[in-house]
């Protein structure tokens, strides 16, 4: 009997998790008997109930697995850290606040038993902010047209992912994993199956400008060069017009010596300007150099504070 991991992130999400673990467990028993199946949720170091309800959900259930983080470790280190610690012939990956329908499971196998290594769940539509997803759809686009590897939109990391490619992404090492990347650049034959994304059941979202501003740069830095070839090209384009500027007014002064006042005007225009632009490309090379710097430091991706129901013969990553 083939065995299935569902890993399940979470981070304050009290009100879902047991919620999550019932219609999970249902699903299996009812609609999927056939398959053996373990359920890990992930706490990212949650501050509310959430630790709790997990406890008693790891006491009643020897099937549900349970991972404390000791910190919050980010959006992307957590879910990719829970990935390699399952068992399963396959992994599905589903976010506790419901926004994953669960309906897709079964369709998620019948392609895995078909023969796809990977499926991903793409969105095509959104009860979310629209604005969020406005900025998203205009993101995935950018980064599409700008990266050299051919990407997916609107794939948030939900699917299903068969353990030879979880043997590559423990192979890969990276102490900054970009999921959605990595799938489109290192994956194998995919079947992407579309859905409606559902409003969120219960509790409030984490994702803020911050969270999503975060995930671009670490979007941009992963797949694209054009922040730094766009650094460059820019900075030549504009110091070659500088010259010019210069030298045009240069040359009206030595012609209209006493009728021309060039003023400091146009200069403090030329300081604003340039050093604006300056301080963007900066900012903006940092990201890549901050990535760099993550890369080299290559610290663990999550540093675990207790786990719940593994056994001892499990082979920890």
């Amino acid at each position: 009997m083939k065995k299935v991991s569902i890993m399940v992130p979470c981070y304050n999400e009290q009100e879902n998790v047991v919620p999550m673990h019932d219609e999970l467990t249902k699903l299996f028993q009812e609609q999927l008997p056939n398959y053996e199946y373990e359920i890990l949720f992930i706490d990212n170091c949650s501050t509310d109930l959430t630790r709790v309800r997990l406890r008693e959900i790891a006491a009643k259930d020897r099937k549900t697995k349970v991972i404390f983080n000791a910190r919050n470790f980010g959006q992307f280190n957590s879910p990719y850290y829970g990935m390699l610690q399952t068992t399963g012939d396959c992994v599905i990956c589903v976010v506790c606040d419901f926004q994953d329908p669960l309906e897709m499971i079964p369709v998620f196998l019948e392609e895995w038993e078909n023969g796809y290594k990977i499926v991903c769940g793409i969105k095509t539509h959104s009860k979310e902010n629209p604005i969020y997803y406005l900025l998203r759809t205009i993101y995935y686009r950018m980064i599409k047209g700008m990266s050299e590897v051919q990407q997916i939109e609107h794939f948030t990391g939900f699917g299903l992912y068969d353990r030879s490619f979880i043997k590559v992404l423990k192979d890969l090492d990276d102490p900054t994993p970009f999921l959605r990347e990595i799938v489109a650049e290192l994956g194998y034959k995919r079947k992407d199956i579309p859905y409606t994304q559902p409003k969120r059941r219960a509790g409030k979202t984490h994702n803020n400008w911050y969270s999503l501003y975060d995930a671009a740069m670490l979007g941009f830095t992963s797949s694209t060069k054009i922040g730094l070839r766009i650094c460059t090209f820019f900075g030549f384009s504009l110091s070659f017009l500088s010259i010019l500027t210069a030298l045009g007014y240069l040359i009206l002064k030595l012609i209209f010596w006493s009728r021309y006042p060039a003023g400091s005007i146009p200069i403090l225009l030329g300081v604003f300007i340039f050093g604006s632009l300056q301080l963007f490309f900066t900012g903006f090379t940092g990201e890549y150099i901050m990535s760099i710097n993550n890369r080299m430091m290559h610290r663990p991706l999550v540093i675990e504070e207790e786990r719940l129901n593994f056994s001892d013969d499990h082979d920890d990553v």
